[in-house]
């Protein structure tokens, strides 16, 4: 892969198949950071097991105290002050944060579209502690992280998606995704290995 600064940040649904984009990106090299880790860290000073739905509610929480692209911030301050120069970054879940991003040299936002039945399947299939609750809340907490009944500083995963600059369908299997990955490494001159 090329040499210059290259930062990629991934938005859409949970169980979308992010974790597999960063896992192979991760192969070729690149450093990983999620915004969900700013979070996760907050989580943890004040409880050990934080549900799905405490999660956005912090998430949220930092966004209003902070502004809706605080958490964009932190990552883009961490990343301008490391040494690697290819980047991951997971989590985005907010518009304020892509502009936070989009800061940062060689910033591309890639939205993973998947069909939701598809991601109610892996949500059930994966065996998280947050996704062992019913169909009906994995479906809340969706509609949730799409933006529905959010605040603007709130989760807003649609709008972000409509921000990408790529699109990434994934619907399939996981060499079709990477394949469509290679496809938009290629696009950007990032090549693949």
């Amino acid at each position: 892969m090329s040499g210059r600064e290259l930062r990629i940040g991934l938005t859409g649904l949970m169980a979308s198949g992010k974790g597999e984009v960063v896992r192979i990106l991760k192969k070729y090299g690149f450093q990983y950071i999620s915004l969900s880790d700013i979070v996760r860290g907050e989580a943890a000073k004040i409880n050990s097991t934080i549900s799905r739905s405490q999660m956005q509610d912090l998430g949220n929480r930092l966004r209003q105290e902070g502004g809706a692209g605080i958490l964009g911030k932190k990552v883009r301050e961490f990343i301008d002050a490391a040494e690697p120069s290819r980047w991951v970054i997971d989590g985005i879940r907010n518009p304020a944060e892509v502009q936070e991003l989009k800061k940062m040299a060689g910033f591309l936002l890639i939205g993973i579209e998947t069909e939701v039945a598809i991601v109610l399947a892996r949500l059930k299939a994966r065996g998280r502690a947050t996704d062992a609750v019913s169909e009906a809340e994995m479906r809340t907490s969706l509609e949730r992280e799409w933006g529905n009944g959010e605040p603007a500083d709130g989760q807003q995963v649609g709008r972000c998606l409509a921000l990408a600059d790529f699109t990434l369908p994934n619907n399939g299997t996981l060499a079709e995704l990477k394949s469509g990955l290679n496809t938009v490494l290629k696009k950007i001159g990032a090549g693949n290995e």
